[in-house]
């Protein structure tokens, strides 16, 4: 089939009556987990994981897309009104954003907000679409030692781009792989790390994992925040910029969709990440950067483009090569392993709806974020006055639910407790879980392929070099290790200088 016969096929399924109410129940539930400050896209997704157990892959899909991609819209609403982000992604929004609003221009400010998201969600899934196909069928020709090289190469980067220490990073990622080991192996049939615990001779499941990390410890770590925000009253009449407001935005915009999208290409290139980096690049263009921090509607337009490009981009590795490269990408990796569908280069041939479904579904959402976001901002302003404590026990209670209900095992919601637990003691600490996840994620394809790779070669560790694109991936691999602390060595050299000074 054609191209355009591939995005026929994918808006024919979108708008089947069922898929296109998933849509809407994600964008929708989306726009509210962004409005209010605390859980976040990814608690949400984790916490929602349950629930697409029992539809279709291509709902199910469907669904936890738009929950993450809405929230990304909805994240600006309390960046802008209450100088609170709603998710972690928008905190660069609240810069010129807030002081938009103090300046009486909230109105233009959600709308560029809304605007740009919805320009870099479009320009971001056609991009998608070009890419993921063409890359999937080079993957074909990856073989066990590529995909380990692979892997090495993405846990590299990504605990490169951790935003606390890099030590810590990597043992977080040593530490999810440990718990990927968890339960019988598949070759030898033998029980594994278990210490006699029956529930755990299946392994440990990503979901009481993920629900423990983002939805529980987030619990435990807003317990002592307060039960009320403060919203700024402005007012709220016409949210369409003006003239001179497009002049000065279509530049980041398209700066933003464009660095949003690779960034979510690169393992751990988050939409956090891609929010600070388009901020960056507008201060740096702008012929007026003492504007910024103080108004500038370029400091709303870029990053929340940018936010919202990044999660197609983190889908291109996802079909493609089967491999995630964020946390929000490691929850749909485990739904469609869930659903018995496996990500990579042969998910767009075997599986076309799922694909196709998904990037129509896309393009139907960011309309439909459009319509959700402008009209309703009264609605969702008022949102914001729900008071933690009823909103905290309602996360807890959910995450228990659910939790239960994947495998009606107890067991499960202790695991998921323990993690929460453990989470909260990890941000307390500035231990990131994001590692982990992946890490935890990508354990069983790792070990998998550094089995069949030394089988291949007899035992012997040269088949990694002997192939040219392993070689190069480890190579690449190295130099991004060797380059952190290089550049850790010049910084500490320079702290020392001014110091002195």
């Amino acid at each position: 089939m054609d191209f355009f016969g591939n995005i026929l096929t994918g808006f024919q399924i979108t708008f089947q009556p069922v898929n296109l109410l998933y849509c809407f129940i994600g964008c929708f539930i989306g726009t509210l987990i962004g409005v209010l400050p605390g859980i976040g896209p990814t608690g949400a997704v984790s916490i929602l994981l349950p629930v697409t157990f029992k539809i279709s892959p291509v709902a199910s899909i469907i669904l936890l897309a738009g929950i993450y991609y809405g929230a990304m819209y909805g994240g600006s609403t309390t960046s802008i009104l209450v100088n609170v982000p709603g998710e972690a992604a928008s905190v660069v929004t609240c810069l010129d954003g807030y002081q938009m609003a103090r300046q009486g221009r909230a109105g233009p400010a959600l709308g560029i907000a809304a605007f740009g998201s919805f320009l870099a969600g479009t320009f971001s899934v056609i991009a998608l679409m070009f890419l993921s196909y063409p890359l999937s069928r080079f993957a074909l020709a990856f073989g066990p030692p590529e995909y380990t090289a692979l892997i090495i190469l993405g846990m590299t980067i990504l605990t490169y781009l951790a935003q606390k220490s890099m030590i810590k990073a990597l043992m977080m990622a040593a530490f999810g792989f440990l718990l990927a080991y968890v339960g019988i192996d598949m070759l030898t049939g033998r029980t594994r790390f278990t210490y006699g615990l029956s529930g755990l001779v299946d392994g440990i499941g990503i979901l009481p994992i993920a629900m423990g990390l983002f939805g529980v410890a987030e619990v435990l770590e807003n317990m002592d925040a307060s039960g009320q925000i403060s919203i700024f009253k402005t007012k709220l009449g016409n949210f369409y910029p003006t003239r001179q407001d497009w002049k000065d935005s279509w530049k980041p915009i398209t700066r933003g969709s464009i660095i949003g999208f690779f960034i979510g290409i690169i393992p751990g290139g988050n939409a956090t990440l891609a929010s600070f980096v388009s901020y960056a690049t507008e201060k740096r263009c702008s012929r007026h950067p003492e504007r910024f921090g103080h108004g500038a509607i370029e400091g709303v337009a870029g990053p929340e483009s940018s936010n919202n490009a990044a999660f197609a981009g983190g889908m291109v590795p996802l079909f493609a090569l089967g491999i995630p490269t964020s946390v929000a990408c490691a929850l749909l990796f485990a739904a469609l392993l869930i659903h018995g569908v496996q990500p990579g280069p042969f998910l767009i041939p075997e599986h076309p709806e799922i694909f196709w479904g998904l990037v129509a579904s896309m393009y139907l959402g960011n309309v439909m974020l459009l319509v959700i976001n402008l009209p309703l901002i009264g609605m969702w302003v008022q949102v914001l006055r729900v008071p933690q404590r009823i909103l905290l026990p309602l996360i807890l209670f959910f995450c228990i639910v659910g939790a239960y209900a994947a495998n009606n095992s107890f067991f499960d919601v202790v695991v998921m407790m323990f993690f929460g637990v453990l989470g909260y003691l990890m941000r307390r600490f500035d231990y990131e879980p994001a590692p982990m996840v992946l890490a935890f994620v990508l354990g069983p394809m790792f070990e998998n392929s550094m089995r069949q790779s030394l089988k291949l070669s007899g035992g012997n560790f040269v088949i990694f070099v002997s192939r040219p694109v392993s070689l190069t991936l480890l190579v690449l691999a190295a130099l991004v290790l060797v380059s952190y602390f290089v550049f850790k060595k010049q910084r500490e050299v320079l702290d020392e200088k001014e110091t002195k000074i």
